[in-house]
């Protein structure tokens, strides 16, 4: 475990597209009051180009002129080892991580530094954990991959639905998560986010047989039959929008999430728990109830609904073969109907968009019925909201730095190392209350009887 480094932080990646947004985020909890963030550094390959994003992050905070900037590059197991020497903390925001992930994986598990990222990808993530897992906990080191919009609000989201259904005659059997993602003006992705994408779609079959390969995870006993596979398009008439699924890391993580917590039915333990932690720790696990989980991409309006299936027809149909990926990645605007360039979203395209996250679940009302439940059809309806800011610039920086301070404030109440997913860490934390606090909202909805 890394005590006494010079850094509390060092953010890798700090001059990217997604990272100079997560170094202005930090630089707002750099030394405020009871923050535990007292020094923050920043790494990359071209420090002419992090002296810009200093300058950028933190126009106005005198105080942040004077953060350290670190030389380090995916390419050189050195530099990353120097860098992972010196921090308590890394928060990587170098992607593709399938590309250039696994080194800093690497350098920070052998320091014994805690290492945070805002992957997506779930390749990725599930290799990591089979070849770091076990070399992390001797190590001391904490991996923790999905750390921004991808995927803490589904995991909170999750657990934040499940825990609404409180009589402990009540059983959950399936949450389908709706996302929407708003604007006043137009829509613009980052490049980054659309290659790991299309690498995803690439290899998707290797993520198939790498499952396969792996032993069998645990599952959690689920409460009634598995939800049937509904329409392509799903016209969810109570929330007012047009939906197709969404090809996300969300799913899995919830799932390997789930999971642990099979393994582990109150939580993982902390290296050094007060007995009123694990007491809280304990408390918090046994109101989450399993669930089966998916993610939806949803619109209010149809057309912009067919534009996703659109696209993603493009990226499946090309990004499978080498000259079709060189054709996506050449030219994104046109093959993503202008919803991703090379240039990404300007200020104000950022400051003008938002999301909504629905969670629909739906179980049962009295799983003591004489009838067995897998000869029934769920029979309430529990419906909550998360809703912030734009997704992968403003929500994203905020829930991993708000990740990290905790890291950093809460150490001993984790395990001294692992590679885990975010849930079944921050979990029974106060992340979602930190959230609150920044902009990003929890909300029950409705409950309702549903129809035989």
């Amino acid at each position: 475990m890394a005590e006494n480094r010079q850094y509390d932080i060092v953010i890798l990646g700090a001059s990217g597209f997604t990272g100079k947004y997560v170094l202005r985020e930090a630089i707002k909890f750099l030394n405020s009051p009871s923050s535990p963030l007292k020094s923050l550094a920043i790494a990359g390959r071209d420090p002419k180009k992090l002296a810009q994003t200093l300058s950028w992050a933190s126009p106005a905070h005198t105080q942040s002129r004077n953060i350290p900037i670190l030389t380090a590059d995916t390419s050189s197991p050195a530099t990353l080892h120097h860098i992972a020497s010196l921090t308590r903390v890394v928060l990587n925001c170098v992607g593709p991580f399938r590309l250039h992930g696994e080194p800093v994986v690497a350098a920070c598990v052998a320091a014994g530094c805690d290492y945070l990222d805002i992957c997506g990808e779930p390749e990725f993530m599930e290799r990591v954990e089979a070849e770091y897992d076990e070399k992390a906990k001797e190590k001391g080191s904490l991996v923790i991959s999905a750390c921004g919009f991808d995927s803490i609000p589904a995991e909170l989201g999750l657990m934040f639905n499940s825990k609404q259904w409180v009589s402990p005659k009540e059983a959950l059997n399936n949450v389908e998560a709706y996302l929407s993602l708003e604007s006043d003006m137009k829509l613009v992705g980052n490049f980054g986010t659309y290659e790991s994408a299309v690498l995803g779609i690439a290899h998707a079959e290797d993520l198939i047989n790498w499952r396969r390969s792996r032993p069998r995870r645990p599952r959690p006993q689920i409460p009634g039959p598995p939800p049937q596979k509904g329409p392509t398009l799903e016209h969810q008439k109570g929330l007012g929008l047009w939906a197709v699924k969404l090809p996300s890391a969300d799913a899995g993580v919830v799932r390997r999430t789930l999971s642990t917590l099979t393994k582990n039915p109150t939580g993982l333990p902390g290296m050094n728990e007060s007995p009123e932690q694990i007491t809280r720790r304990e408390k918090f696990w046994s109101t989450v109830k399993p669930a089966h989980f998916g993610v939806k991409i949803a619109n209010k309006s149809l057309l912009a609904t067919l534009r996703h299936i659109t696209i993603g027809i493009f990226i499946g149909l090309l990004g499978t073969s080498s000259w079709g990926r060189s054709l996506l990645l050449n030219f994104p605007s046109i093959f993503t109907l202008g919803w991703f360039n090379r240039v990404g979203p300007n200020e104000d395209e950022v400051n003008s968009a938002s999301f909504k996250m629905w969670f629909v679940g739906q179980g049962f009302s009295d799983k003591s019925s004489n009838v067995g439940l897998e000869n029934r059809e769920p029979d309430t309806e529990i419906i909550t909201r998360i809703m912030g800011p734009e997704s992968g610039y403003i929500a994203t920086p905020i829930i991993l730095v708000q990740s990290a301070l905790i890291i950093l404030s809460q150490r001993e109440n984790f395990p001294k190392g692992g590679v885990y997913p975010p849930g079944i860490v921050f979990g029974p934390t106060d992340l979602q209350e930190r959230l609150q606090q920044n902009g990003i909202s929890f909300d029950f909805i409705s409950r309702r009887s549903l129809s035989s």
